[in-house]
């Protein structure tokens, strides 16, 4: 009976809301993965017809993350191909990647992750509420119901999801108008948060123009708790997982952190002493790097670029590898040596497979 009350159609809901995070935090490394890894070095070699080739390709993965979510999710609960294509369906037109201009519909972005996550479980009900009721006409009539309802619902929620974003942004503001060293861990803290979170850290970074050494406190304190976290789960990981926190985003742990939400507690740590340590040093850097970590290089080649004074290269070296590495060890010796608060487990990974 218990059973019953806690299922939807045989599926448990605890384990329908887990393959929901799983599958989209899956979904975001493997759709911002790409252009993690190329973006800076395209930077440093400039536009000609190859990099803006490999730009257009990545570009293009990244604001298919509402349809690589949908399989993701639809994949991890055994469903067929038709089930996952109309989830796909209805979560891509609601996210928010689509935009219309007077020149016609233009793609761009990655869309409101937040309301990819909620339309990837409100589609996926869905399916799951009336695929075994359509009969013949299954395959005719599905796609087309999961698409106007879901992408009704999403088209719905999409303002209020990106009320929450900007709303947040709004509050991660006003920590600009600390003295430098406390905003320094205010927003290395608040971004270690973010990045962590369904929220985008690059689009809060973005809406409120966050420069200066504000960016790159923030960027620094993500990029610390990133390794962090790889440090922390290399024991009971793939490497390739592991490096995905650091080069992709540490989101491939939010289911993670969902089911226990204390681990957030060393990322904040370990985000906040980044951050601050970033300020001391005098790092910068822009609305756009401010978001992203060490991911794609693209924190650290800004940072280099715009932070002025003498020795810079050497105190970005300091604030990206040697700052980091140190954090990352000693919060996770003591978050789970010596405060027994995690154990390695906790970071364990859906296979990847």
């Amino acid at each position: 009976m218990e059973a019953q009350k806690t299922s939807l159609l045989g599926v448990p809901l605890k384990k329908l809301g887990m393959d929901v995070l799983n599958g989209n935090s899956l979904a975001i490394i493997i759709a911002l993965l790409p252009a993690s890894l190329t973006t800076g070095i395209i930077g440093l070699i400039g536009s000609n017809g190859v990099t803006d080739t490999i730009s257009l390709m990545t570009n293009t993965a990244q604001s298919l993350l509402p349809i690589i979510a949908a399989f993701a999710v639809t994949h991890a609960l055994r469903l067929g191909t038709l089930d996952a294509a109309s989830v796909g369906l209805a979560t891509f037109v609601s996210s928010g990647v689509l935009n219309v201009t007077p020149a016609g519909i233009v793609i761009k972005g990655t869309g409101s992750i937040l309301n990819i996550m909620l339309m990837t479980f409100v589609a996926t009900v869905l399916v799951l509420l009336i695929k075994d009721r359509l009969g013949a006409y299954k395959m005719i009539v599905l796609p087309t119901l999961t698409l106007l309802i879901g992408g009704t619902i999403g088209f719905l929620t999409l303002p209020y999801m990106v009320w929450i974003q900007n709303a947040v942004g709004f509050a991660v503001a006003g920590a600009t108008n600390f003295t430098p060293i406390l905003m320094g861990l205010v927003l290395g803290a608040a971004f270690a948060f973010l990045i962590t979170s369904p929220l985008s850290s690059v689009g809060i970074a973005t809406a409120i123009s966050l420069a200066g050494i504000g960016s790159g406190s923030a960027n620094v304190g993500i990029a610390t708790a990133a390794l962090m976290l790889a440090v922390m789960s290399y024991s009971v990981n793939s490497t390739g997982a592991t490096l995905a926190h650091v080069i992709g985003s540490p989101k491939i742990q939010l289911a993670n952190l969902i089911q226990k939400p204390v681990m957030y507690v060393p990322i904040i740590v370990a985000g906040g002493i980044g951050g601050a340590f970033a300020s001391i040093l005098g790092i910068q850097g822009t609305p756009f790097s401010a978001g992203f970590g060490f991911s794609g290089l693209i924190g650290p080649i800004t940072a280099w670029a715009v932070t002025p004074g003498d020795a810079a290269g050497v105190r970005v070296l300091l604030a990206y590898i040697i700052v980091p590495v140190v954090v990352a060890a000693f919060v996770s010796w003591l978050f789970i040596s010596r405060f027994k608060l995690l154990k390695p487990s906790d970071l364990k990974l859906e296979d990847e497979n």
